[in-house]
């Protein structure tokens, strides 16, 4: 048997959140691997942008389609695009979702100090910013999975989802993310039983800590550039001592795509440089 992931070359792969800090890494590994890349966006200028700037320009293994994670009807428009130019879709990948502020308590704890002002807390939650934060990392992967799954039935597939270090133990002040990361976890499982039969796999990457745009204004304070308490906290919490790149998610990715994962399904992989391992002591 032949070790190496050639057997990706010529797939057809679709990457929702593919112009994330994710997404661009994911993209150029896939495209590197050989595979037919589409990268989604719900916005064109974005899309069009995110594949000139991983592929310098567009070829014939690489197109940009317009979708939105959110909207049934518009991925459906998306997979007749995609079925007319490269035919059926091989591999999935989930990489739609994110923080925001508004999803985001100021304060870690209600205590003695802050019962004056619970609008920090739990109970000064924007609702519809943690309805959208939910909604993007848990429906924004039911909705695309539902729609382009389709075409691997019987001819086999690999759905590829992204969880989080916080879908095992909740983080203090986001709770839509890591209550939408938790239901990913659930989701990959159930779905890995489902679709076990028609020979489709599902599986989830669940990264430690990088620095992103959605979680910097977290962990670095926006003044002095240090480390917030916050990041402190993560980097004591992780045995390798740093936050992690992009690119090392790189090696799972191409497992999970390729045929040498063929008997790998329902599992949650972590790459957290050994922060999901350790008790702190």
């Amino acid at each position: 048997m032949k070790i190496d992931f050639s057997d990706i070359n010529g797939k057809v792969c679709v990457l929702t959140g593919g112009c994330g800090v994710f997404g661009r890494v994911f993209g150029k590994a896939m495209v590197e691997a050989g595979a037919k890349l589409v990268i989604m966006d719900y916005k064109q200028g974005r899309c069009d942008e995110c594949c000139m700037d991983i592929f310098k320009k567009k070829g014939d293994s690489v197109m940009c389609v317009i979708g939105n994670v959110l909207e049934k009807n518009s991925l459906v428009e998306a997979k007749k695009e995609i079925n007319e130019k490269f035919g059926k879709i091989d591999i999935l990948i989930n990489a739609a979702g994110g923080n925001a502020p508004t999803a985001t308590t100021k304060d870690e704890f209600i205590s003695f100090e802050n019962l004056n002002n619970l609008e920090k807390t739990f109970f000064g939650l924007d609702i519809e910013g943690f309805r959208s934060v939910f909604d993007l990392n848990f429906l924004g992967t039911v909705l695309p999975t539902m729609v382009f799954a389709e075409d691997m039935i019987n001819r086999g597939g690999s759905i590829i989802n992204i969880s989080s270090m916080n879908s095992f133990r909740p983080l203090t002040k986001i709770p839509a993310y890591s209550a939408a990361k938790a239901s990913i976890n659930n989701l990959t499982q159930w779905l890995a039983v489902h679709f076990a039969k028609t020979n489709i796999r599902v599986n989830a990457i669940a990264p430690g800590f990088f620095l992103t745009k959605q979680n910097e204004f977290l962990l670095i304070d926006e003044n002095t550039k240090e480390l917030t308490p916050r990041g402190n906290k993560i980097i004591a919490q992780t045995p390798m001592g740093k936050f992690g790149k992009p690119e090392d998610l790189i090696g799972l990715l191409l497992y999970l795509s390729s045929d040498i994962s063929k008997f790998v399904t329902g599992v949650i992989i972590p790459v957290d440089g050994g922060f999901s391992s350790y008790s702190g002591v």
